[in-house]
C-alpha cells in the first residue's frame, strides 16, 4: 500500500509539473487533453485511497448456537418479506420464501412472518392462504427429519436420497401437497388474468392474519404450533409518494408493533429464501452477547445466489463486497446494512431507547398519533393472545390506520425513525445514519449459505439495477450527508472512508470515459499525453497500472475465485462505468436540484429460458435499451478506429516511442470489450447487438460535435507539418486559434471520419447480405 501510494504521489507530481513548465512548442489541444487526463487520474487515486479503509482491520467471526439459553428464554423474531409486482416476482417463488421463513429452526410461537404486498394483489393474498395450508405439512416434515434445505422448491429440485425409515412415503405425500399448492396458485392467476378491477397504484390498506385454506384432511400437523403469518398491503394513492421499499418496511414496522412487537426483525427480499434453518439462532449468538448487545443494531449475513453460473459473466455474485469489503468494515464499526439477509434490533430503528414516562406529545410528533403503537414502544412484551389471533375489531382498525398513506404526515418517519427515505438505496442510507448514531453491526458468513436468492442474469436487468443503485449512492455523495463530511464528524475516519467509497463509486464513470476517449482522440492526431518509452517515467505508469491489476487479482484468488472472475469483474466495472453509472449520477443530480423525482423499478425475477441458456454458456445477451448499448458500442468503435489509425500513423510517420502507451491502452480496452465486439460483428443470434445500434454508434463517433469543435478544429494548426497520406485535402480555419490551412495541407481528422464512414458502409453491406 505504501509503495503504491508513493507511486501515485510521483504521478501527481509528474502531471502537475506540466502546468509549471513553460514550453512554447505545446499546442492548445495538448493543453486541453492533459488537464482532463490529470483529473481522471486524480479521481482514480482518490477512489483508491478511500478503498484502503476496507483493508485496515478485517475480522472473521464464529457463532456457537449450542450456548444459547433454552427455547423459552429466546426473544421473539419478526420476519419482513417485501414484494411489489406479481408479474415480475412470481407468486409461487414469493411463497417459497415465506414458507422457508416459517420453517426456521426457532420456537414457532416466537416467530411471526409478515409479507408486504405493495401491489395489493388478490393473487398474493390467495397465495398466502394456500402457502399457510401447505406449511402445515411442510413444517412438521422438516422438523421430524431434520431437513436442512427449508425452501420446498429448492428441496424438491435437489431430490436428495435419504434412507430414513418412513421418510420416502411421507416425502412423496408432502411433494404432492406442494404440487397441489402450486397448481391452485397458478389456476387462480389464470382465472383472474386481465382483471382490471384492481390496480397496484390505488388500493386501500389490507391487513389479514392468515389462517390458511385447507379443505382436505389435515393430519397430525394440526397438533403442531405454527408461526404467525400476516399479510400487509399498505394503502396507495397516485397523489401520494410511497417511498418505495423503505416506505413498505416502515408500514411493517408499525403494524408488527401492535401485533407481535418482537425485539428483533429479519428482513428478506421476496426472492431471498432461507436456505439453512439455523440463521436465527446464529444471529442471536451476537445479539444476546453481553459484550456486543448494548450497541449492536444488526447482524448482516452475506447474499448468496442459487442461479449463478460457473463463469458469472455479469459479476452477479457481487464478490467484492460480500467476500472482501464487509470483513474489513467488521473490524471498524461493522458492515453496511445490505438490503436483505439481516437481523436488526427494533429499538435501533426508533433511534433512541424510549422509556415509559416520556412525553406523549413528543412521541406522537415522532411516531404518529396511534396510541396503541406508542403504548408498545417501551414495552418488551408482545400484545395479548387475543390481539395476536387477530380477533379484535379494534386491532384491525388500528392496523389499517397505521398502513394508510397519510399516517406519516407531520411525523419523523423516514427522517429520524424507521428506514430512511432520502435515497432509493434505503439500506445504505439507513445504515449510515445508524452508524452515525453510535450503533454497531457485525458480519457473519457461515460455512453453509443461510440465504439464497435470484441474481440478475441478463445485461438489461443488471444495468437497470446498477442505474438505480448509482442514482441512490451518488445522491448521498453529493448531498449534505456526504460520508466524508457528515460521517467523519460522527464516526471514525476509516468508517467514513468506507461509506464514501460506496457513495462515490458511480463517479468511476469520469475516469473510465476519459481514458476510453481522450488518449484515443489524441492518438489519431499524433498527440502524446504519456511519457516516451525511453523516458524513465514510463515505468511509473506501468507500475501503477500493473500493481492495481495484480492487487485486484490477488483479492479475487484469495477469496476462492478464478482468474476468469477477475476478468469478468473488470469488464463489468468498465461497462457499468460507461453506462448505468453515467445515467445514475445524472439522475441523482437532477433529483437533487428538483428537476425530476426519484423512481424505482423492481428487478425482473421471471426466468427467460433463452437468456438463461446464453448466461449458462457464458454469452452476453445484449437485448437491452439503446441508451445502454450506444455508449458501449460508440467507445468500442472509437478505440478500434484509433488503434488502426494510430498503428498506421506510426508505420508511416513514425512516433512509436511517443504513442506506444496510447496504442497499448486502446488494445487493453478492445481486449476487455471482446464480448461487445463479438456481439457487433460475429454473432447472428437474438442476443447480438442490433446492426442499427452499431451503425448509429458509428455515426455518433463520426459526428461528435464536442471533439469536432473543442479539439479537432484546433488540431488544424498543430498538424500543418504532419500531413496524413490517407486523409483528403481540405480548406479549414481553426475556430479556436484562427489559424488557416491551405489546400496543400491535410487534416488528420478527416482520415478518422473517412475510416468510420468506411466501417458504417461495411456494416450496412453485411446487414444486407445477412
Amino acid at each position: 500500500m505504501l509503495v503504491h501510494a508513493t507511486a501515485l504521489s510521483t504521478l501527481i507530481y509528474y502531471r502537475a509539473s506540466f502546468f509549471f513548465n513553460e514550453n512554447n512548442s505545446r499546442d492548445k489541444a495538448t493543453n486541453l487533453a492533459w488537464p482532463i487526463i490529470f483529473l481522471a487520474e486524480l479521481v482514480l487515486s482518490f477512489q483508491w485511497l478511500l478503498s484502503q479503509a476496507f483493508q485496515w482491520r478485517p475480522v472473521l467471526r464464529a457463532a456457537f448456537p449450542e450456548r444459547l439459553p433454552e427455547d423459552g428464554k429466546l426473544p421473539d423474531i419478526d420476519v419482513f418479506v417485501c414484494t411489489a409486482d406479481p408479474d415480475k416476482e412470481p407468486t409461487v417463488d414469493v411463497m417459497n420464501t415465506v414458507v422457508s421463513a416459517m420453517a426456521l429452526d426457532y420456537p414457532p410461537e416466537k416467530l411471526h412472518v409478515y409479507l408486504s404486498d405493495d401491489a395489493g394483489s388478490p393473487l398474493t393474498l390467495h397465495g398466502m392462504r394456500e402457502a399457510y395450508g401447505f406449511a402445515r405439512w411442510w413444517l412438521p416434515f422438516c422438523k421430524r427429519y431434520g431437513i436442512e434445505t427449508r425452501c420446498p422448491k429448492a428441496y424438491f429440485r435437489e431430490e436428495e436420497d435419504d434412507e430414513r425409515i418412513g421418510m420416502s412415503s411421507e416425502k412423496k405425500k408432502v411433494k404432492e401437497k406442494y404440487e397441489l399448492f402450486k397448481e391452485r396458485v397458478n389456476e387462480y392467476r389464470k382465472r383472474h388474468r386481465g382483471d382490471s378491477s384492481h390496480t397496484g397504484r390505488d388500493h386501500p390498506p389490507t391487513i389479514e392474519v392468515v389462517g390458511g385454506n385447507v379443505p382436505d384432511e389435515v393430519v397430525q400437523a394440526r397438533q403442531d404450533p405454527m408461526p404467525q403469518l400476516i399479510y400487509v398491503s399498505r394503502e396507495k394513492k397516485p397523489t401520494h409518494h410511497h417511498h418505495f421499499k423503505a416506505g413498505a418496511l416502515n408500514v411493517l414496522l408499525r403494524v408488527s408493533g401492535v401485533i407481535s412487537n418482537s425485539p428483533y426483525i429479519l428482513v428478506l427480499d421476496c426472492d431471498m429464501y432461507c436456505n439453512g434453518p439455523s440463521s436465527a439462532r446464529q444471529a442471536m449468538c451476537f445479539h444476546l452477547d453481553p459484550r456486543l448487545s448494548r450497541s449492536l443494531m444488526l447482524v448482516q449475513f452475506p447474499q448468496r445466489f442459487h442461479n449463478i453460473s460457473n463463469n458469472d459473466i455479469y459479476d452477479s455474485k457481487i464478490r467484492k463486497y460480500f467476500w472482501t469489503c464487509w470483513y474489513g468494515m467488521d473490524g471498524l464499526k461493522g458492515p453496511i446494512l445490505s438490503g436483505t439477509c439481516f437481523y436488526i434490533k427494533r429499538e435501533s430503528l426508533y433511534r433512541k431507547p424510549t422509556q415509559e414516562g416520556s412525553d406523549i406529545m413528543d412521541l406522537k410528533k415522532l411516531f404518529g398519533h396511534s396510541n396503541e403503537f406508542i403504548k408498545y414502544l417501551w414495552r418488551k412484551e408482545k400484545p395479548s393472545q387475543n390481539t395476536i389471533a387477530g380477533g379484535s375489531a379494534a386491532l384491525r382498525k388500528e392496523t389499517q390506520l397505521l398502513a394508510t398513506c397519510g399516517y406519516e404526515n407531520g411525523t419523523k418517519w423516514g427522517q429520524e425513525v424507521g428506514f430512511m427515505y432520502y435515497s432509493v438505496v434505503e439500506d445504505y442510507f439507513t445504515g449510515l445514519t445508524l452508524h452515525c448514531k453510535g450503533w454497531t453491526s457485525v458480519y457473519y458468513n457461515p460455512s453453509k449459505p443461510q440465504f439464497l436468492g435470484t441474481a440478475t442474469t441478463n445485461l438489461n436487468d443488471l444495468l437497470i439495477q446498477g442505474t438505480r443503485w448509482g442514482s441512490g449512492l451518488s445522491k448521498v455523495g453529493v448531498s449534505r450527508f456526504c460520508p466524508l463530511i457528515y460521517g467523519s464528524l460522527r464516526m471514525s475516519i476509516l468508517q467514513s472512508m468506507c461509506y464514501a467509497e460506496l457513495a462515490f463509486f458511480p463517479f468511476y464513470f469520469l475516469p473510465i470515459c476519459c481514458f476510453a476517449t481522450i488518449p484515443q482522440v489524441c492518438l489519431v492526431n499524433g498527440i502524446s499525453i504519456y511519457p516516451e518509452v525511453s523516458n524513465s517515467y514510463i515505468m511509473l505508469f506501468a507500475f501503477i497500472f500493473l500493481s492495481s491489476l495484480l492487487k485486484h487479482l490477488y483479492e479475487v484468488v484469495a477469496s476462492g475465485h478464478s482468474v476468469q472472475t477477475f476478468l469478468n469483474e473488470l469488464r463489468i466495472w468498465m461497462i457499468k462505468s460507461a453506462t448505468c453509472h453515467v445515467y445514475g449520477t445524472i439522475d441523482a443530480i437532477m433529483t437533487q436540484i428538483g428537476m425530476r423525482g426519484a423512481s424505482f423499478l423492481p428487478t425482473n425475477k421471471v426466468d427467460d429460458d433463452e437468456q438463461s441458456k446464453r448466461y449458462e454458456m457464458g454469452i452476453f445477451d445484449f437485448q437491452t435499451s439503446i441508451m445502454f448499448l450506444a455508449p458501449m458500442v460508440t467507445l468500442v468503435i472509437l478505440n478500434m478506429a484509433s488503434f488502426i489509425i494510430g498503428v498506421a500513423r506510426v508505420l508511416t510517420l513514425g512516433g512509436c516511442d511517443e504513442l506506444f502507451m496510447q496504442i497499448a491502452l486502446s488494445v487493453f480496452v478492445l481486449v476487455m470489450s471482446y464480448p461487445v465486439l463479438e456481439g457487433m460483428v460475429l454473432r447472428k443470434d437474438k442476443g447480438r447487438i442490433p446492426r442499427s445500434v452499431t451503425i448509429l454508434s458509428a455515426f455518433l463517433s463520426l459526428q461528435d460535435e464536442l471533439f469536432n469543435k473543442l479539439i479537432y478544429d484546433c488540431l488544424v494548426c498543430s498538424s500543418k507539418d504532419r500531413a496524413a497520406k490517407w486523409s483528403p485535402r481540405v480548406d479549414a480555419t481553426c475556430k479556436l486559434c484562427n489559424a488557416s490551412l491551405d489546400e496543400s495541407r491535410e487534416h488528420p481528422f478527416f482520415g478518422y471520419r473517412s475510416f468510420l464512414a468506411f466501417i458504417s458502409v461495411g456494416i450496412v453491406k453485411a446487414e444486407a447480405q445477412s
